[in-house]
């Protein structure tokens, strides 16, 4: 027998901006990387979005991405041959306020996603819906600093209320934000913030995160007045960081990084700013600045699950020399960890890294979580009989798969996994389509060449079999 419940929930996820394109169908408004190009020369603007936002670039892969946006029925048809449960995806807030600042949605919008609501539920696949991935409007982030202006709350709660008034008969779980902690790693596309060399940069990102933490706890208030049944939850970008050595002090810069990342949480679980945070923001030189009534409303509208993604773990020194000897495989910098390989893009390999996230977060929190990210990113080649054999996306998966079925063993409640990039994408950090994670190739390369067509990878048949067993048969 499996040890995950028979409703365990087995999908894949993508974002929006990352597979729909469609960027200017139906009246859509610019996204935050619909002005990002790929590969090196993402890097600026992506960086330093202040410097690098007016030029112009050749190729900008968010415009048509893998054309999800005419293909989804197709998409969802292939997810549902794997056997999918679940997909995460992400709505486009452009999409349904164009600029974000209007008072009445954009039907067309809203249509587009009527539609493919309809055609999960054909298929008998559960939607879990983020409201915010990446996707503050580039006109909010230009004409009021993004979610640094508090202007923003108002904003996107009249965007996410449209959605729970019109979906929440469709959708049992969503998640408010995105990864909130990635505001601090990469602020332009985690808060729509374009700071300047001037600007206090951690006082910009700490009070953008507060607007964010205010409106997830609203949000959460609005869907339980609309529809009690709705599930609310946080995400993490997750991975633990473990000290260097066993050194007191390697140990003790591992406890501040991890605090790091768990600060957002702790207040969207626990309903208020951790002691530590105190110290924490002085240490920075910032002072939150909070509205009358904020702390009512963090304590009194908390979330109901936390999601997390988890792609690798993170290694910490006490030390400021050895530090300095962190690479970042991805927007974690960490250093390299002995014990482990790495991927080809650097970031690297911990399976049961999973198994230690999933306790301490559990530990921490004492609420059901939901693994909403987790793949390989690797480059895939087609042989001349069109078959794409992934063995190292399989046994990535696979592993990962067994330390996750040991957390539950330990007594962890899951809800689910939906691996990332269930279909081949446009990255996110690099913009490029070279770096796959999907079961699913799809016929486009990094300038936007392609057919566009799709094609199963040994990895789909193998997920098929996982999901059809509930984790039993992990074999490969």
């Amino acid at each position: 027998m499996s040890v995950l419940n028979k409703s365990f929930l087995w999908g894949g996820a993508i974002a929006a901006n990352q597979a729909e394109g469609g960027y200017d169908k139906d009246g859509k408004g610019l996204s935050l990387v619909d002005l990002l190009p790929a590969g090196e020369a993402r890097k600026e603007p992506l960086f330093n979005p202040s410097k690098a936002l007016n030029q112009d670039f050749d190729y900008y892969p968010s415009h048509q991405s893998i054309d999800f946006y005419h293909r989804y029925e197709e998409d969802i048809k292939l997810f549902a041959e794997m056997g999918f449960k679940a997909l995460r995806f992400s709505i486009s807030w452009p999409r349904i306020f164009p600029n974000g600042d209007e008072t009445e949605p954009n039907e067309a919008g809203l249509a587009f996603y009527d539609g493919l609501f309809d055609t999960l539920e054909k298929y008998g696949i559960e939607p879990i819906v983020t409201l915010n991935h990446f996707d503050t409007p580039y006109y909010l982030a230009k004409h009021y600093g993004g979610w640094y202006n508090r202007k923003t709350i108002d904003f996107f709660m009249n965007y996410a209320t449209v959605l729970f008034e019109r979906y929440s008969r469709r959708v049992k779980y969503w998640i408010t934000h995105n990864e909130i902690n990635m505001i601090l790693h990469i602020p332009y596309i985690g808060g729509g913030l374009i700071i300047e060399d001037t600007d206090n940069k951690n006082q910009v990102m700490y009070q953008a995160a507060h607007h964010q933490l205010v409106a997830s706890s609203l949000a959460t208030k609005v869907a339980k007045e609309i529809d009690e049944t709705n599930q609310i939850g946080c995400m993490l970008a997750a991975g633990d960081v473990y000290p260097n050595t066993s050194h007191p002090n390697d140990v003790m810069a591992a406890v501040s990084k991890n605090r790091e990342q768990y600060i957002f949480i702790d207040v969207q679980s626990r309903g208020e700013y951790p002691n530590y945070s105190k110290r924490m923001f002085k240490d920075l030189g910032v002072s939150i600045k909070k509205e009358i009534g904020d702390d009512e409303i963090l304590k009194q509208n908390t979330v109901d699950y936390i999601s997390f993604s988890y792609y690798s773990s993170r290694l910490e020194s006490g030390d400021d020399a050895i530090n300095k000897n962190k690479t970042a495989g991805n927007a974690f910098a960490s250093l390299k960890n002995p014990y482990l390989e790495a991927s080809n893009w650097g970031w690297q390999i911990d399976p049961v890294g999973l198994r230690v996230t999933m306790n301490q977060i559990y530990d921490r929190y004492q609420k059901p979580l939901f693994i909403v990210e987790n793949g390989l990113g690797e480059m895939d080649e087609i042989n001349e009989d069109g078959t794409i054999h992934d063995t190292y996306r399989i046994k990535y998966l696979s592993e990962h798969l067994e330390q996750m079925i040991e957390a539950v063993k330990d007594g962890v409640p899951l809800i689910g996994y939906t691996s990332w990039g269930c279909i081949d994408i446009v990255s996110a950090g690099s913009g490029e389509m070279k770096k796959r994670y999907g079961f699913i190739y799809v016929d486009r390369d990094n300038k936007g060449n392609g057919s566009l067509n799709r094609s199963r990878k040994d990895s789909f048949y193998w997920y098929k079999q996982v999901i059809q067993s509930n984790g039993e048969n992990l074999t490969y």
